[in-house]
């Protein structure tokens, strides 16, 4: 009887349509794609706007407009009624509980042993929370991340670091989650799921969760379900012994996988967390479920909160109980926003970063908020507190999930909630099956046995247990480290290079052979650095382990291939082309050096998105290759004149990090003069579409 269509959130694929004379509805993302149609055929030409609907009625001949069909559906049934005696707000039951302070009973001892169990590092505390806290935004870095990735790193590694996001490409361009806030948003109903096709009052008894990071309020409110009808909480404690955890896993291959004590564990949370969500004889189902990592102490090790909640999270689906509960996450180890949008992408409705609350009480009392803020200051008494800290942290884990879901162009957190959209790097089939079931994972990896091990490591750390580590390599930062006192938080270099700790393809010894090589004019210098490079790059990278298979290379040898039939080098570099590395991201120097040396090979250089000085057109230092993005940094008729190719961003974001970011200490004259913009003003492209 009726078709229709509806836009997407800003009109991004369009919808256009004529309605002729002889009442014909011709419907095309596009105008002029059916060319017999002719001009004086068109009654009337329209498009579907952002927002609205688009229904044709083929009984009564018509095109019904946006507001009556919205109007008819919402006076079809007493929505607002349903809503007003069904729905509860977590916020409001959270209004009702006593002030839940972190610092209340605060030691220092046990508050860092537990800091050092769940994998806080002093960069944890110094380069993420801290900058959080104090102005409610996430600290950035520049040019990458160099470290080993995970599965092959020799450092205890969150099992977070396994996993990459997925990022938007042009069928499905990113947001702007600042300047497109308003079609954004982090609430979501949570708890029992009514039938969808049935609409009636049940459908509207939801709990309503206003931010996926709880405040301890809001955990204790969730936990202290005594007086509320229809709404009952199960915690599930998500700890497993430390006795027997570091005893290596049986030779024999029939042994049962039970036999890894981290995966047992895992198993009888999730057995536990089905068995109260379907309740028993007399004693209805939960349908809250809290995994909690409270207990986890000097006997007890705490399972991965991502383990807990994907594994959970899968079963609850494959038994079929995911929509009679709400999932969430009373977490040590959750830190950053990473960690949260992973908890939320694997199933989460909500975490509590129980312990970084405790980390930034310590902040606090150590004295390290009121040093970084005492710019701002105007007595030590003006310091924010413990609360207000809570406050800015929340803030910014929002605006950085609200950032992760916009690069994918997710609006809201109901769509971005268990769609998994994540790539595993490094995890054993076994792994992804039992807690990410469904996520594409290209390469095996890090069993449960290992990923055990780097819970053991933590813990004996943070409780001075056994110094015996199961690695098969030192571990750097953390080999021989015992501690009868307070443990000191580990510096592993995760973000900085430190000697002895995490493996970064840039080392100070192979940045002092390339300065020397470039200074000297040294080809013995510079193929040390290469051997440096390559060394490193075969412990900590994925192509630094590639290798020819025995097969392939002696299927090459009986080829009998001559040197004559072999593509020559200087042909080869000439398809080369570098990476779009911005001048101001990296020194004018280094800029131009690069430029220069693709000129002289024949093949291209990139200028990135900060524009190029306009000096450098007539000579050897002209790019190949500009840059247009949202931020227009530099792009001018000259410059665009002056390219043998343009690249123009289809949407700023569709990859990780912000491109032609700077922090305003590195805007000097000469940048902003190339990219016209202020000296000393900070710059950033923003991620609307072109």
């Amino acid at each position: 009887d009726v078709i229709g269509a509806r836009v997407d959130r800003n009109g991004l694929r369009p919808v256009r349509y004529y309605v002729t004379h002889d009442d014909r509805v011709l419907v095309s993302s596009e105008v002029g794609v059916i060319p017999w149609v002719t001009p004086d055929e068109i009654k009337l030409r329209s498009r579907l706007e952002p927002g609205k609907m688009f229904l044709v009625d083929l009984e009564s001949g018509r095109v019904v407009p946006d507001s009556e069909i919205k109007e008819t559906v919402a006076a079809a049934k007493p929505y607002g009624e349903w809503l007003a005696e069904n729905r509860v707000f977590l916020s409001d039951w959270a209004k009702l509980q006593k002030p839940v302070e972190p610092a209340a009973d605060f030691d220092d001892a046990t508050t860092a042993r537990r800091l050092v169990m769940h994998g806080y590092t002093t960069e944890t505390m110094e380069t993420l929370l801290a900058p959080m806290a104090i102005g409610g935004k996430e600290g950035f870095g520049s040019m990458g991340n160099d470290a080993a990735l995970a599965v092959l790193s020799a450092e205890p590694r969150p099992v977070s670091d396994y996993f990459k996001q997925l990022f938007a490409q042009v069928t499905n361009p990113p947001i702007d989650p600042i300047r497109e806030e308003l079609v954004m948003s982090l609430v979501c109903p949570v708890g029992p799921e009514s039938n969808l096709l049935d609409a009636g009052a049940e459908n509207c008894a939801r709990l309503v969760v206003e931010h996926p990071v709880l405040t301890p309020e809001e955990l204790a409110a969730l936990q202290d379900d005594g007086n509320r009808d229809g709404w009952s909480c199960a915690t599930v404690d998500a700890t497993f012994p430390r006795h027997g955890a570091d005893l290596p896993p049986p030779d024999d291959a029939n042994a049962s996988s039970s036999d890894v004590a981290l995966e047992a564990a895992l198993a009888s949370i999730c057995e536990q967390a089905a068995a109260a969500v379907q309740g028993g004889l007399g004693r209805p189902g939960a349908t809250i479920l809290v995994l909690s990592d409270v207990l986890a102490g000097p006997d007890r090790l705490p399972v991965p909160t991502l383990l807990a909640v994907g594994a959970v999270h899968q079963h609850l689906l494959k038994t079929g109980q995911r929509g009679k509960a709400a999932l969430f996450a009373d977490a040590g180890d959750v830190k950053e926003v990473h960690d949260v949008a992973l908890a939320v992408g694997f199933g989460a409705d909500g975490v509590c970063p129980r312990v970084a609350y405790e980390a930034l009480a310590k902040l606090n009392a150590d004295g390290l908020v009121a040093a970084r803020m005492r710019n701002d200051l105007k007595t030590l008494d003006d310091a924010p507190d413990d609360a207000e800290l809570r406050k800015a942290y929340r803030k910014a884990l929002a605006k950085g999930l609200l950032k992760v879901m916009s690069k994918m162009g997710i609006s809201t957190l109901q769509s971005y909630k268990g769609a998994q959209i994540f790539e595993a790097l490094g995890l054993h089939p076994d792994v992804v099956e039992t807690c990410f079931s469904g996520t594409p994972s290209r390469i095996g990896g890090a069993n449960f046995d290992a990923l055990q091990r780097d819970v053991v490591a933590l813990h004996d750390h943070a409780w001075g247990a056994a110094t015996k580590k199961l690695q098969t390599d030192k571990a750097g930062a953390w080999t021989n480290v015992t501690h009868d006192d307070v443990p000191q938080l580990p510096n592993p270099g995760q973000f900085h290079y430190r000697n002895g700790g995490e493996l970064h393809l840039n080392t100070p010894a192979g940045m002092t052979a390339l300065q020397i090589a470039t200074k000297a004019n040294s080809r013995d210098t510079f193929r040390q650095y290469c051997d440096d490079v390559d060394a490193v790059n075969a412990k900590s990278t994925l192509r630094g382990i590639l290798r020819w298979r025995p097969e392939a290379l002696e299927k090459g040898r009986a080829a009998g291939l001559t040197l004559d039939e072999i593509e020559p080098a200087k042909e080869i570099v000439k398809r080369f082309v570098t990476g779009a590395m911005s001048l101001g991201s990296i020194s004018r120097e280094s800029h131009e050096a690069l430029v220069v040396a693709m000129n002289a090979l024949g093949g291209k250089s990139n200028t990135g998105e900060g524009g190029e000085d306009p000096v450098r057109f007539g000579d050897n230092r002209r790019s190949s290759i500009k840059q247009v993005a949202s931020g227009r940094f530099g792009v001018t008729s000259h410059y665009l004149a002056n390219s043998d190719q343009i690249q123009i961003k289809m949407a700023q974001g569709a990859k990780p990090g912000e491109g032609g970011e700077l922090p305003g200490y590195k805007v000097s004259d000469y940048i902003a003069e190339c990219r016209g913009t202020t000296p000393g003003v900070g710059l950033i492209s923003p991620p609307p579409h072109h």
